[in-house]
């Protein structure tokens, strides 16, 4: 099975949600008119996407319809979704891993899928023939290590990890300095995720990042925010709080495969001009893959 397979099925609860519903709509409505916005703006809404990224899409489409002359219902449908690609078409959405070796700081809540996403992402770089190490620098839970460990194992790549309780940031420190020595393409940094202490995680990632802008000045680096979509409108709260704590400069996202609510990442990136930069669907380890707007919106959205 194709990934794009994998992510249509994955999505299938959001089609519902969404597809279903808009297609309902059109079969309702032989002409374009303002009473036809209104409805797609309400099914928008309510498809977690959010108030003010639905009202700002149906806006564009309003222009849209006004300027192309559209008249027929499917050509709004047309219209709505290349609307829909081009909010998740955010600039610095492919991963920028040139240097040698790059740094992945992977940051989220607990309980979002972090361990398992790094897993999966290394994975995916090692199939692009890339030497990958990971810092289990969550020091603050021993099953975090754990689990890093287990993923490790499993995609084949070296891990750097200290006891329970250890500064996470001297963590980091010896695994640029292992990756330095072994020739590693990209290291993968664990953190922990106690957002209900933001004091603590805040002074917790500024030390690592100290660190990594220290003992790698010019390495390519990515600060990677780990999103469980079955959260919802959650997820959006999630995002400006971590903003605070770090230089968040993609998404991964996760648990699609479960949920109806996988339109709230229209609404995430475009609130945020954060791009989305791999998407789950699934439990396996090829389950990852690098985000395509077009992909994504094809999928839910027929």
């Amino acid at each position: 099975m194709s990934f794009f397979e994998k992510l249509k099925n994955g999505l299938g609860k959001t089609k519902t949600n969404i597809n279903d519903k808009i297609n309902d709509v059109f079969s309702n409505f032989r002409k374009v008119d303002e009473e036809l916005l209104e409805e797609l703006e309400e099914i928008l809404i309510m498809s977690d996407i959010g108030m003010d990224t639905s009202l700002e899409m149906i806006n564009r489409l309003r222009d849209k319809i006004k300027k192309e002359n559209i008249k027929e219902v499917e050509e709004v449908k047309n219209a709505l979704k290349s609307i829909m690609i081009n909010v998740l078409e955010v600039e610095d959405k492919n991963l920028k891993i040139n240097t040698k070796p790059s740094v992945i700081l992977v940051i989220g809540v607990n309980g979002v899928g972090k361990t398992t996403s790094i897993g999966k992402i290394a994975n995916n770089l090692k199939k692009n023939n890339k030497k990958v190490l990971m810092a289990a620098a969550d020091t603050f839970r021993a099953a975090a290590v754990e689990q890093l460990e287990i993923w490790a194992n499993r995609v084949g790549c070296e891990i750097i990890k200290k006891e329970e309780g250890a500064d996470p940031a001297s963590v980091v420190y010896d695994s640029i300095k292992q990756a330095k020595e072994k020739g590693t393409d990209v290291l993968i940094c664990d953190t922990a995720g106690r957002l209900h202490n933001k004091k603590y995680l805040m002074d917790e990632l500024y030390k690592i990042q100290k660190v990594i802008d220290r003992e790698l000045p010019d390495a390519d680096k990515e600060v990677l925010l780990v999103i469980d979509a079955t959260t919802g409108q959650n997820a959006i709260s999630q995002v400006k709080a971590f903003k605070e704590v770090a230089p968040i400069t993609g998404l991964v996202l996760t648990k699609l495969d479960g949920t109806a609510k996988g339109g709230v990442v229209i609404g995430i990136v475009n609130e945020n001009k954060i791009p989305v930069k791999f998407i789950g669907v699934g439990e396996g380890i090829e389950d990852m893959e690098v985000f395509n707007s077009q992909e994504f919106v094809n999928a839910i959205i027929e």
